[in-house]
């Protein structure tokens, strides 16, 4: 047995082996990086940008700038930087979106509905009450990236802090602040069952 072979024993394989080495030899392909990590960043996406459209389009940005940055990556935690540039990425957008402003459909432009729920409705349905997403999307997104990492991805304080950039009295901040704007929300819209309004808790 080689020494290469040896080493290579004792290291996990796809993203896990990339991470704990740092070693080009263990750099993860592009359908290893998709296969993986594809419903943890489209989950993300889904829930900062509120649709499955944006949610599908920050997925896969997500995977281009990551396949294009794997060579600048420093061990420590594949998943954190996932989070980091998904969430960077939903911020840009909003920015983006907050300087470009598209016209509207007019009110009275008429909508069929369709008899059929579309995906992005089977997705929510089966994953987060519609109430509270609404109340989700009802956040500033500095306040929903804070909420849904914590909450909803499970990071601590301080991994939030670290993806967001910011400090850590601002994540406890906007974390506070975001919650309880969603328990108004729900309150607001008849839901005052305690339980159906224990964000973060």
């Amino acid at each position: 047995m080689t020494e290469l072979e040896a080493s290579t024993e004792t290291v996990p394989t796809g993203t896990a082996g990339f991470d704990a080495t740092g070693n080009e030899m263990f750099m993860p392909s592009w359908d290893e990086l998709v296969r993986e990590h594809a419903d943890r960043v489209y989950r993300l996406a889904y829930r900062l940008s509120g649709n499955q459209h944006d949610a599908e389009d920050l997925t896969q940005e997500t995977f281009i700038r990551v396949f294009r940055s794997l060579s600048n990556y420093r061990p420590g935690t594949f998943e954190g930087w996932l989070h980091r540039i998904t969430t960077n990425l939903f911020l840009d957008m909003v920015r983006r979106r907050n300087k470009i402003r598209m016209e509207a459909l007019p009110e009275e432009y008429d909508r069929v509905p369709g008899d059929t729920p579309d995906p992005e409705q089977l997705y929510a349905d089966a994953n987060l009450d519609a109430d509270l997403q609404a109340a989700l999307d009802s956040l500033s997104p500095e306040f929903r990236a804070a909420v849904v990492l914590c909450d909803i991805e499970g990071l601590s304080y301080e991994e939030i802090a670290t993806t967001l950039g910011v400090k850590l009295g601002t994540v406890r901040s906007r974390i506070h602040r975001g919650r309880q704007t969603i328990r108004d929300h729900l309150q607001a819209n008849g839901h005052t069952d305690r339980r159906s309004v224990a964000i973060g808790r």
